[in-house]
């Protein structure tokens, strides 16, 4: 039957294995791009074209691919309208996982057991909002009822962290919001918008920024601002890992260029993103923190719709250049000073998967269990098989019962559904290996595996005690 209770479970042990270990296990969503206004002014919903369709660049992909106009994806069309065209192209979406995501989020939010085509979408719509109309639809009670235990933004060293501070303050909502220092616009010095955010960051460090040594200092006190309302994880998006010999002194003076207006080179640019990574490395790790670098995203590729509708729209996609040298002299000058952090790394082109499942091998250590993390199977990867590429990759050459698991990565508060999905596919994986023989028919040794993987191991990586 599909999407059953048993989906996904193709025998006895995986059963097993999801039902009696992993299913009831809380959530941790330590990487989302939720936004801590809405949770904490706890926004509720008109329709499920709002909640469902608003934001999210997976299901304006796949319409795009169907036909619809834009007019119906981000365009003026109405709420309904919008959701019309979803529904005419779910059918169309057999093998993508958002078919597979839609039909989860039906039935775990809205208690919606049929299957979204063009001609029930009028008994859908009607349902779903029915549902939001009963009041228990409210972005936190979304959270709450997801079973999550934390969520970690994705946040600018500039943000004042408003709502993260009043979050924690607050009585009648137990999950904790955390702050994810995301400093990408700190190491983009050739970028037209550097001198702007400059001045964004003298105003929140309070700081006259006039040299490379102020820069750095004005750094390291939004890291010390951000730790101190529980911040424990930096974030660095990098589309081309950088890296070039180069000193603090050489870096000072293309800073001075910069700040000139005056222009610099790729090297220039290259050195000057070496050494400032080298410094968030440093700082991390003097922290505490865990830093997570997720590596080849191509963005805004379409110039046109770019300047339509701007960023974050749904016209990326993975980049393909070679990484692992750089990557491995990037790394390696902070475990030089034995001052390189916990480290997650993610790929969004599958070809790399096994230069990152053995560049953390490379800087294990410290006694400390999965220092360096191949990170989860990310966008255009968190799919049934790229999810089996990535474990398989992590298996073959690491250990995957230290594996800290699934994120959202998501600004949806229904895409707590891939934690499902992402478990499933991971008792799938461990059953059919009893199934086989391959490991031994231990299934409470194999679900305590699994239930360290679906919460235990993220929350001891990070250190952050949660109340069960």
């Amino acid at each position: 039957m599909f999407m059953d209770d048993d989906f996904l479970l193709h025998n006895e042990y995986s059963r097993r294995l999801y039902h009696d270990y992993a299913k009831n296990m809380p959530i941790f969503d330590y990487h989302c791009h939720l936004d801590p206004k809405e949770i904490y002014e706890d926004v509720k919903y008109e329709n499920i074209t709002q909640v469902w369709l608003y934001g999210d660049h997976y299901k304006w992909r796949a319409m795009r691919a169907n036909g619809i106009e834009e007019k119906y994806i981000t365009g003026d069309g109405s709420d309904y309208e919008k959701f019309l065209a979803w529904a005419k192209t779910v059918p169309m979406a057999m093998g993508n996982p958002l078919y597979h995501w839609t039909h989860i989020e039906l039935k775990r939010y809205f208690n919606i057991d049929e299957v979204l085509n063009e001609k029930n979408a009028e008994v859908i719509w009607e349902k779903a909002n029915k549902v939001i109309a009963s009041g228990d639809f409210s972005a936190r009670q979304l959270i709450a009822n997801s079973n999550v235990k934390a969520l970690c933004t994705t946040d600018d060293p500039v943000s004042d962290l408003k709502y993260h501070v009043l979050l924690k303050e607050c009585k009648d909502f137990d999950v904790k919001v955390l702050p994810t220092f995301r400093p990408d616009r700190a190491i983009e010095i050739a970028d037209k918008t550097f001198k702007i955010w400059l001045q964004q960051l003298e105003k929140a460090s309070n700081m006259d920024i006039k040299n490379y040594e102020a820069y750095l200092e004005a750094l390291k006190s939004r890291v010390h601002y951000f730790n101190s309302v529980g911040c424990k994880l930096a974030d660095h998006s990098l589309t081309h890992v950088p890296y070039e010999e180069t000193t603090k002194e050489e870096v000072a003076k293309i800073f001075d260029k910069a700040n000139k207006g005056e222009a610099i080179t790729k090297v220039e640019e290259d050195k000057f993103k070496t050494y400032t990574l080298y410094f968030f490395m440093c700082t991390y790790s003097e922290f505490g923190w865990a830093m997570q670098l997720h590596i080849g995203a191509m963005r805004s590729n379409n110039t046109l719709m770019f300047n339509k509708i701007g960023k974050d729209t749904g016209f990326d996609s993975p980049g393909d250049e070679n990484i692992a040298f750089s990557l491995s002299r990037l790394m390696d000058l902070a475990a030089k000073e034995d001052k390189l952090p916990k480290t997650i790394l993610y790929t969004l082109n599958p070809k790399d998967n096994y230069v990152l499942s053995t560049m953390a091998g490379n800087f294990q250590g410290g006694g400390v269990p999965g220092k360096i993390q191949f990170g989860a199977a990310w966008w255009f990867n968190d799919h049934k098989d790229g999810m089996m590429d990535q474990m398989k990759a992590l298996y073959n050459c690491g250990l995957l019962s230290r594996f800290v698991g699934m994120l959202t990565d998501s600004r949806s508060f229904l895409s707590y559904a891939r934690h499902e999905y992402f478990r499933r596919i991971l008792c799938g994986l461990v059953g059919q290996w009893i199934k086989d023989e391959e490991i031994p028919k231990d299934i409470e040794f194999a679900g305590k595996m699994i239930q360290n993987i679906c919460y235990n191991n993220i929350i001891n990586y990070i250190g952050i005690p949660v109340e069960e």
